[in-house]
């Protein structure tokens, strides 16, 4: 556990930016490339500090939505929502392209009936599905980007993501000047990094000239063109540690810190991130966190340990972004290919929230979450004593959360039966202090609320 003495906020939004990676089914590194980017094309136009400081946070957390909308998508078009992103970022936006898109990614693993009928429904509601799905995902994320103190510029900026400069965008079809020039050019940095990590840097070049005019402002394009004709441009991007580089391009007398307090904030912003992935996990890493907090208090932690207990559990679940709908919400019993990608999930948290210094034991208890005290968990079987008392907690509140929660295959079990169950296991998988804590403190609660 460590000391927090106003750490700079870039390092630890830059390691989370991968979360939202995840999310969109994009190379590692995607949000951090863009910034790259999109910081480059800011400077070539001529914004000020103030400018760039806003457009360097957008650029970095521009995806802050893109949770929101994906078990809609995979609903709607019987598809893996991250696959589905991921194509189509390289959808240009003409109807023929984008029919082409949906008669490829709609229902292909499904039956004919079923997906007939949904390329049907697509067809018939196009439009409407689209804006909506796009407008959940900004209104989102502006939101989001609000409750972690970041200002109505860099929220406008995320809100207005994919409006278009000829008004064929969405969601509110804004034309011109009325888009932010900050979105402007996080969706610029955004298709140059798609197509050059997909095709390669002319590829990225053409695509934004072929643009012009439709997508982008043409006196956008040609400040794209003077930026990307520095070879250092390139260079750069294509460098091994752009994530340390990026640091440096946050403008200097504008750099924020975190503090005690700033830190709860995003550890809850991001966990809101997690749970809106499901409607099943709705609320429900706020819930661990409740939980986690009330056996701990129980135990006898202090407020010191609680409070980083609190964020270990607010982020226990940040890999589950990695993770498709189609897996995560299905109503059936999992094939093994299906549980293995889901027991990726807590590696995928631990790969993420280490990056960050600051956040190492709570990437440890991330990642021992679903492990069991007879050594049969994952991902890394563990057992006994090798399983710390701050990660038996977290188990212990996610396990009673699960199933008193509603879920796919089932609706919410009754406490005492989710009691029972947990009672059964305890000693060889969760530990018996920590599940007497849980069911003192409840008890105590029900005796209140009686």
């Amino acid at each position: 556990m460590q000391q927090i003495s106003k750490i700079s906020l870039s390092g630890i939004l830059a390691s989370l930016s991968h979360a939202l990676d995840l999310t969109e089914g994009q190379p590692e590194g995607h949000c951090v490339r863009c910034c790259h980017i999109g910081m480059a094309i800011g400077r070539e136009a001529g914004l000020d500090d103030a400018e760039l400081a806003d457009l360097y946070y957008t650029l970095l957390l521009k995806d802050l939505g893109c949770s929101t909308n994906a078990a809609r998508i995979c609903s709607l078009y019987l598809t893996d929502d991250r696959a589905f992103k991921r194509d189509f970022k390289r959808v240009d936006g003409s109807l023929s392209q984008a029919l082409r898109f949906i008669l490829n990614n709609t229902g292909m693993q499904a039956n004919m009936a079923q997906r007939f009928g949904a390329i049907y429904k697509v067809l018939k509601d196009g439009g409407q599905i689209s804006r909506s799905l796009i407008e959940s995902r900004c209104q989102r994320g502006a939101q989001i980007a609000l409750k972690m103190r970041f200002n109505q510029n860099v929220a406008d900026a995320i809100s207005s993501l994919d409006e278009h400069w000829d008004g064929t965008g969405q969601p509110e079809k804004l034309h011109g000047s009325a888009i932010p020039r900050l979105s402007q050019i996080a969706l610029m940095a955004q298709v140059t990094d798609v197509f050059n990590i997909n095709a390669g840097k002319q590829s990225a070049i053409d695509e934004i000239e072929a643009r012009s005019g439709s997508w982008f402002d043409p006196e956008l394009v040609a400040t794209f063109r003077a930026a990307t004709k520095k070879a250092e441009f390139w260079e750069q991007l294509r460098a091994e540690d752009l994530q340390h580089n990026i640091f440096a391009l946050e403008p200097g007398e504008l750099r924020r810190t975190v503090d005690e307090n700033y830190l709860d904030d995003i550890a809850d912003a991001f966990s809101q991130v997690v749970d809106a992935k499901s409607p099943y996990t709705a609320g429900h890493s706020r819930r661990v966190a409740t939980f986690a907090d009330m056996i701990a208090t129980e135990i006898g932690y202090t407020e010191e340990q609680r409070r980083w207990l609190h964020r270990a559990s607010l982020l226990h679940d940040i890999g589950k972004l990695g993770v498709s709908n189609a897996i995560l919400d299905k109503p059936g019993k999992l094939e093994h290919e299906e549980f293995a990608a889901i027991k990726m999930h807590p590696v995928y948290s631990h790969q993420i929230l280490d990056q960050i210094e600051l956040f190492g034991d709570i990437a440890s208890i991330a990642r021992g979450h679903h492990e069991k005290l007879n050594g049969k968990g994952y991902p890394d079987a563990l057992a006994g004593c090798d399983i710390g008392m701050d990660t038996r907690i977290v188990t212990v509140a996610d396990i009673f959360d699960a199933l008193t929660a509603e879920r796919p295959y089932r609706g919410p079990m009754p406490e005492e039966q989710a009691l029972s169950i947990m009672e059964e296991t305890v000693g060889t998988e969760i530990d018996g202090e920590c599940f007497s804590a849980l069911k003192s403190v409840l008890a105590n609660f029900n005796k209140q609320a009686a």
